[in-house]
This record gives C-alpha cells, sequence and structure tokens, in this order.
C-alpha cells in the first residue's frame, strides 16, 4: 500500500497532524466548503493562474487548483530533505563544470562519454566558458517522492528553467488568509521570503559591483504557460521584465532598450530554452532570445542563470548516475536516492522493459511537465505498442521506471474528505558560498481518484507545505 502523510493507521492522524485534525473535526466540514470557495475567489482575483493542455496541443488557462488541507514536514524530516539536496546540486554543478571543461568523469567511467556528449541538452559550443563563480545552476527544483516506507526518493532534477515556485509562494499566501486559525495551532517556517534570497543569489553573479547590478528577467512571452510566474517573480524581486526584443548586444555586451536609451545589463534570469536563446549561436530562427548574448556570456560581461547547457545535467538518462557522480566529485553516499530506473542503451534493461510495459513507466529524457510518457497501467495495447517502436528507434532518448505508488494525502474535494496521491517540488537556491533550501515547496496533488499524474499542465493541483520549525 502507498505510504499515508496524513493516517497512521485506522484513520488516526499521525502525530504532527493532530491539532489540525481536532481542529477540521471541531469546526465541521461545512466550513472548509465555505473556505475552500474563499480560496478560489481569492486566486481568481489574484489572476493567479495555469495552462492545461489536451490531446490537441491548446491550452486552456485555468484558475490554480488549490486544496485547503496543508501538508506537513516535521523539522526532523526536512533535516534530511534539506542535506540531500544540497549534496546533490553541489555534485551536479561539479559535474557540470567538468563536462564542459576538463571531462575526467568521462574520463574515469564514471558515466559514458556516449550518454553525455549525444545527449539533447549538452551544448559543445559552450566548452570552455567560465560561469560566474563556476555555477551553472542557481536555481533548481527537485521532484521527490515517498516509497511504501515513507523513505524519500528523487523522482527528477529539474535544473533548465524549474517552475512552480511563484504556485507555492501564493499557496501560502491564500492559506494564511483564509485558515489563519491552522496557524495559530503550529509553527512554520517562511517561504516568501524566496524572492529575496533569489535576488540576493543573482545580484551575487555581477561582474561589475554587486549592489548596483542590473538583474532582468527574459521570458519568452505572455503566450508561454509559465507566465504568471515570470510576471509575478519579476514583480516581487523588483526587476524588469523582458522579452528578447527589449534587449540587444553591442560589444559583447547587452543592453536594455529603455525610453531613456540603452541601459546595461549584468545579470539575465532566462526563462527562455537553451536552443531558443541566442539565434547566432543555436536555432537561427528564434525571435525569443538575443542575438549575441553567449558571446557576451564567454566575454564574462554578463551573467546568465540557469547557465546554458545545465539541462544535460536533468536528462532522465544522466539522472542514474546522480549517486556515482556524487561518490565521485564529493566522495560521500548518496542521502537522497533514487527511484530504481532502466537505460534503454543497455539491450538487457531494453529487453526486460520491452517485455513489462504494462507495468512500467517510461519517459523521455529531454521531455517535461508530463509530455512523452507512457504510463503502462492505464495504457492501451497499441499506446505499448507505440512506445515500443520509438524505444527501439531511438534508446537514448528514454528511459523507464518501475510504477512507484506516489503517498497520499486527504484533499478536501467536492465536499469531501478523500485521499490522493502527491509528491514534492522544493526549490533551491545555490550561491557562490552557500546553498539553500526554501522550506517547504510545491506539493503536487493528482486531482482525479487513482490517477498518478500530478502535473499542473495535465490536469493536477496543488497544496500548501509546511515544514515545522
Amino acid at each position: 500500500m502507498p505510504y499515508h502523510e496524513f493516517y497512521l493507521d485506522d484513520f488516526e492522524p499521525r502525530p504532527h497532524y493532530k491539532p489540525l485534525w481536532d481542529h477540521i473535526r471541531h469546526t465541521g466540514q461545512n466550513a472548509l466548503a465555505s473556505k475552500a470557495h474563499e480560496a478560489h475567489l481569492a486566486l481568481q482575483a489574484e489572476g493567479v493562474t495555469f495552462t492545461v493542455y489536451g490531446d490537441d496541443e491548446h491550452g486552456t488557462e485555468r484558475v490554480w487548483p488549490f486544496d485547503l488541507i496543508p501538508r506537513i514536514i516535521t523539522a526532523f524530516e526536512w533535516t534530511t530533505i534539506e542535506l540531500g539536496l544540497k549534496q546533490r546540486v553541489r555534485a551536479l554543478n561539479l559535474f557540470l563544470h567538468d563536462l564542459y571543461h576538463e571531462r575526467r568523469a568521462v574520463r574515469d567511467g564514471v558515466i559514458p562519454a556516449e550518454l553525455v556528449l549525444h545527449g539533447h541538452d549538452f551544448l559543445p559550443e559552450l566548452s570552455g566558458i567560465d560561469p560566474p563563480g563556476g555555477i551553472y545552476t542557481h536555481i533548481g527544483g527537485t521532484d521527490l517522492i515517498r516509497d511504501e516506507s515513507g523513505r524519500y526518493l528523487v523522482l527528477e532534477d529539474n535544473l533548465r528553467t524549474p517552475s512552480g515556485v511563484s504556485y507555492m509562494i501564493e499557496n501560502r499566501a491564500v492559506e494564511r488568509h483564509v485558515m489563519p486559525e491552522f496557524f495559530a495551532k503550529y509553527r512554520v517556517r517562511r517561504v516568501e521570503h524566496y524572492p529575496a534570497l533569489l535576488l540576493q543569489a543573482l545580484r551575487a553573479l555581477s561582474p561589475r559591483w554587486p549592489g548596483d547590478a542590473e538583474v532582468v528577467l527574459l521570458t519568452p512571452g505572455p503566450y508561454n504557460s509559465a507566465y504568471f510566474e515570470h510576471t509575478f517573480l519579476a514583480k516581487e524581486m523588483g526587476i524588469e521584465l523582458v522579452e528578447g526584443r527589449d534587449l540587444v548586444v553591442e560589444n559583447d555586451v547587452v543592453y536594455m532598450k529603455t525610453t531613456k536609451g540603452l541601459r546595461r545589463v549584468d545579470v539575465v534570469y532566462r526563462r527562455v530554452d537553451d536552443l531558443f536563446l541566442d539565434p547566432l549561436c543555436f536555432r537561427s530562427d528564434s525571435i525569443l532570445g538575443v542575438a549575441g548574448i553567449i558571446n557576451a556570456w564567454r566575454a564574462g560581461n554578463v551573467a546568465i542563470a540557469n547557465a546554458p547547457g545545465a539541462g544535460i545535467a536533468d536528462d532522465k538518462a544522466v539522472y542514474t548516475y546522480v549517486p556515482d557522480i556524487i561518490r565521485y566529485y564529493l566522495g560521500d553516499e548518496p542521502i537522497l536516492h533514487n527511484v530504481p530506473t532502466y537505460q534503454m542503451v543497455k539491450p538487457d534493461e531494453r529487453a526486460y522493459v520491452l517485455d513489462n510495459l504494462r507495468t512500467m513507466v517510461v519517459k523521455e529524457v529531454a521531455a517535461s511537465g508530463g509530455k512523452g510518457m507512457l504510463m503502462g497501467p492505464s495504457s492501451t495495447p497499441a499506446t505499448r505498442a507505440e512506445f515500443a517502436s520509438r524505444i527501439e528507434a531511438d534508446p537514448r532518448n528514454y528511459i523507464a521506471q518501475p510504477v512507484v505508488g506516489l503517498s497520499r494525502h486527504v484533499c478536501y474535494l467536492d465536499g469531501e474528505l478523500e485521499s490522493r496521491h502527491i509528491d514534492l517540488r522544493p526549490f533551491i537556491i545555490c550561491g557562490e558560498e552557500e546553498v539553500e533550501v526554501v522550506p517547504g515547496g510545491l506539493t503536487r496533488v493528482a486531482l482525479t481518484k487513482g490517477s498518478l499524474v500530478v502535473n499542473s499542465s495535465q490536469g493536477g493541483g496543488s497544496k500548501d507545505t509546511w515544514v515545522l520549525a
């Protein structure tokens, strides 16, 4: 049976949930119904939206689905999560620097050369560039799940342009607004300071004096599914939200166009994918990026977060080797373990997966948002046959994992308290001196009964995540 976060057994709440449970029983579910409606109206008024994609790939914008019942993580549990995430992001940054320079890990056989050098997100054009402080992934969002024993496992790393932090903050704001009585019973650590932490880390990257750093957030524009988050973070940090057409490069220096002329830019927090970032270096048809920005970065005149090329470290095939990467660069055993994963480039593992597709989750190595994925137990014979053909044609592009029963949590849905599957995406900020893990994260909820799909773009929701002091 999947681990239940809320209940111990026989519907007896776990000790740290008991004050919350007693309050819910005392006030009754009618109060929850009123609060749920109030929360929805608050999110609607604030314009907190997301985009759901259907089979036709056309998105529909909806109010962010929010569940009232918070997920509570004890201080003891959080210590393990925090240490494990810090260890992981340090090792991955060392790996990225090595990969674009000496490639010691490849030479020493820690990870196969063909796996990384032929990866979709490995960008050989960037070899030899030294990002500020040697940091490639400044902002991370690592997805965690719990196995049947309650142990936290890493499902995947998100090191390109991880999203969801705005919803973590909005969840907390709404929860404090509609359920202040919940907070009176617990000492909950803050998450609202994330934008300040992020701004501090971004300013520290400036090639000029950090105190005078001009930081901008580069967005693909209002049609991007994460545009709400882009506008939210720019506003909270007090920086300019820009599109590619708002920036220009002259003599390897990036400038922002203003009504008073050009203003130099020191740091670009980019939410544009690598291949669209610079039409002179990558896709020449891109109108989302800035011509010449990679040369400006190479010259050390601008910092880019996350650094271009960081995506190879969250390739789902590379993920399999992260425990070895931790041992190699840090000399430590991994604190957080991976979900068992099969490499399709290994003939014996590929054969096993193809014989057992019905019990597997198959993922494209560079896909995100629940796209390019086969959920074996709920798939049709035709879909499994299609994925088998894809795997045979391009093994490097896929990995497979056994279906892991995500842990469950009580949710208030349609007037009833019901259990749904959840995961957790904590957010990590990696500075030159310190790594910060915001105490909480985005708990994503599979709103459909029995479903394991928690991605908001596929119809999932979320709940506030409390870490106890």
